[in-house]
C-alpha cells in the first residue's frame, strides 16, 4: 500500500518512471558515438580544469610571500579560499586561513604538500591516470591544467607567484612526457 502511495506521489507531481525512463532511452540513442567521446573529453578537461586551478589557488594563497600581502588585505584571502573543496584534492589538514606564516611556509616547502613537486605531480598524476592511456584524453587533460592556471591567475588578479610557476612547467613537462611516450605530439599548434 505505501508503494503504491509512493508511485501515486511521483505520478502525481509529474514524474513517471516508464516515461521517464522511455525519454531518456530515445534521447540517448540519437547521441552519435563522436558527441559521446566530445561530451566524455569535455568532462574529463573540466575535471582537469577543476583540479588544477584548486592547487594552483591554494598553493599561491599559502605562499609566505601572500601572507605578507594578505596582511594589508585580508579580504582578498577569504575571497580566493573561501569556495575550495580541499578534500577533493587530498588536504585534510589545518584550515588553511587560519594558519601562521611557519605552517604556511612548510605547506610550501619541497616536501610540502602544496609544494612545488607534491603539487606538480598530484595534478600530473590525475590528468595521466584519467586518461587511461588515451591520447587525445590527455590532451584534453592538459588543455584543462592550462585553463585550471588562467583561471587561478584570473582569481589572483595578476600572475601568479614563482612557485605556481615553477610548478606549471613542472606539471606539464610530466604530462608531455606522458604525450611523447605515447606516440603524441607534445606542440599543440591550432590555427
Amino acid at each position: 500500500m505505501q508503494i503504491n502511495s509512493v508511485s501515486n506521489n511521483f505520478s502525481f507531481y509529474g514524474f513517471n518512471q516508464n516515461e521517464n525512463t522511455s525519454k531518456f532511452r530515445d534521447s540517448v540513442s540519437n547521441l552519435s558515438a563522436i558527441q559521446i567521446t566530445n561530451s566524455y573529453f569535455s568532462d574529463f578537461q573540466n575535471k582537469a580544469f577543476e583540479q588544477s586551478g584548486l592547487n594552483f589557488s591554494i598553493q599561491s594563497a599559502v605562499d609566505f610571500g601572500f601572507f605578507n600581502e594578505v596582511a594589508k588585505s585580508p579580504q582578498r584571502l577569504e575571497n580566493i579560499l573561501k569556495n575550495i573543496d580541499y578534500k577533493s584534492i587530498g588536504y585534510f589538514g589545518k584550515d588553511i586561513s587560519s594558519l601562521s606564516q611557519n605552517e604556511a611556509s612548510d605547506l610550501v616547502s619541497e616536501n610540502g604538500f602544496f609544494g612545488i613537486t607534491n603539487t606538480a605531480n598530484r595534478i600530473a598524476d590525475f590528468v595521466i591516470n584519467g586518461s587511461g592511456g588515451d591520447l587525445e584524453k590527455l590532451q584534453a587533460g592538459k588543455d584543462g591544467v592550462l585553463n585550471g592556471f588562467k583561471e587561478a591567475e584570473r582569481m589572483w588578479g595578476d600572475k601568479l607567484p614563482e612557485i605556481s610557476q615553477q610548478t606549471i612547467q613542472k606539471t606539464l613537462a610530466a604530462i608531455d612526457q606522458q604525450i611523447a611516450k605515447l606516440g603524441g605530439n607534445v606542440l599543440n599548434v591550432q590555427a
